[in-house]
């Protein structure tokens, strides 16, 4: 069934009936899409390389090893205890 719709779409395209179809409308030209889209991206690209320097605020602190917890590191190297 699925060789007889491609058959059916290949001879129709061939008859030169596919190209009697209406296009949809735009409200816009076509560059303004792509620049709308590349304004929208690049606004999220600062948004994203603003948050870069949340790393950098404070110093790196040792994590203490808390043998109370309910899953402990197994890992701990000897800090525990």
């Amino acid at each position: 069934m699925l060789v007889q719709q491609i058959a059916t779409s290949i001879a129709a395209t061939a008859g030169g009936e596919a190209g009697h179809e209406e296009l949809a409308p735009l409200w816009a030209e076509p560059w303004v899409f792509g620049a709308v889209i590349f304004a929208i991206l690049l606004a999220l690209m600062f948004v994203t390389l603003s948050y870069t320097n949340l790393g950098r605020r404070h110093e790196a602190v040792e994590e203490h090893a808390d043998p109370h917890r309910q899953h402990p590191n197994k890992h701990d190297h000897g800090q525990g205890h």
